[in-house]
């Protein structure tokens, strides 16, 4: 048996149990107090961009720059190698060797979860024993989607259970259909919420109906539902959201940090002031420049951007203007 193998069999009972004896009630903004899920993933976690050299190798030293930074803004943690990591660009030794520089600057208090999705179970298992072992607190799994034909709630269902048994840490779902081309159907989320070693669900659609309906489906379980987007973080709050994994708290941490505290104190005019103040810079470094212009973006603040890796192409002289003046017309530069 391989030692990756043993080490996930060793630890999976023990897991299990610890979820299952711990209370299965979820923590939204409406929660009674008293009511702590098992981890809790309240709060704002920024999908940290992956930092390349000019010659497009990984940046560790810029990356722990950035990570000094971050250490001052009141972050329930961080995420790594999702999509504003470009993730599908790294070699599997990079990926495992990004999570270790990671959890080695940040401090035990901040969260680290992990994207660890691959195409095929066995990958993605063997890939989250990686990460677990690297120091990832938490897997974040992608739905696997190049035959996305294929993709049924029955195939998603047993690709997630079986990544759940196996993985020594928790398991975040994470559902991004702009990438995908593939929602995680509604039936396999409720029935996966349920499996003690899955804890939440990144949800990147940004259908609120879809969200609230996760949540009011979800509500006995240890389950929490994260948005997925800094554009619509208030309403996801509104219907029963814990937290966001946003790509512009790259940018904006504190913004963002202070919406969710806002929030969940029920100040809900100078909350939604502020939503409407980050949904174009939200647009922006999203669908409209993706992760060229979120590293753009991150420059003007003081933090490292850089290159993307190949074949992401740097914005244009007009792109950049663009993108200038839309995070200066609501106020931020």
């Amino acid at each position: 048996m391989a030692p990756s193998t043993r080490l996930a069999s060793s630890l999976r009972s023990a897991l299990a149990a610890l979820h299952w004896a711990a209370p299965r009630q979820r923590r939204g903004l409406s929660t009674p107090q008293g009511s702590e899920p098992s981890l809790n993933l309240g709060g704002i976690f920024p999908p940290l961009a992956t930092p390349f050299s000019p010659t497009q190798e990984v940046d560790y030293a810029q990356l722990e720059g950035n990570l000094r930074r971050y250490a001052s803004i009141p972050f329930r943690g961080l995420v790594v190698l999702g999509s504003n990591g470009e993730y599908p660009y790294l070699a599997s030794r990079e990926r495992v060797e990004v999570v270790s520089c990671v959890r080695w600057a940040l401090p035990r208090d901040r969260l680290l979860l992990a994207g660890s999705g691959c195409e095929s179970t066995q990958a993605t298992i063997e890939l989250t024993v990686s990460m677990a072992e690297a120091g990832a607190d938490v897997a974040l799994v992608v739905t696997p989607c190049y035959y996305r034909g294929a993709m049924t709630a029955a195939a998603l269902l047993h690709h997630y259970t079986e990544v759940a048994d196996a993985s020594p840490i928790p398991v975040v779902l994470y559902s991004v259909p702009a990438n995908t081309g593939l929602d995680l159907p509604m039936e396999a989320v409720v029935t996966l919420a349920q499996h003690p070693n899955i804890i939440g669900i990144k949800d990147s659609g940004g259908d609120i109906t879809r969200m609230g309906l996760m949540v009011h489906k979800t509500r006995q379980e240890d389950f929490q539902v994260l948005a997925g987007s800094a554009g619509f973080l208030l309403a996801s709050y509104a219907v029963g959201a814990s937290g966001g994994v946003c790509a512009l708290a790259n940018v904006l941490g504190d913004p963002l940090c202070q919406l969710d505290r806002l929030c969940r104190a029920g100040r809900w005019q100078e909350a939604r002031d502020l939503q409407h103040r980050l949904i174009e810079p939200n647009t922006a470094v999203t669908r409209r420049f993706g992760i060229p212009g979120l590293k753009k973006a991150m420059e003007w603040f003081g933090y490292y951007g850089g290159p993307c890796r190949a074949p992401l192409a740097p914005l244009s002289p007009a792109q950049v203007e663009e993108l200038r003046s839309t995070f200066s017309a609501n106020g931020w530069l």
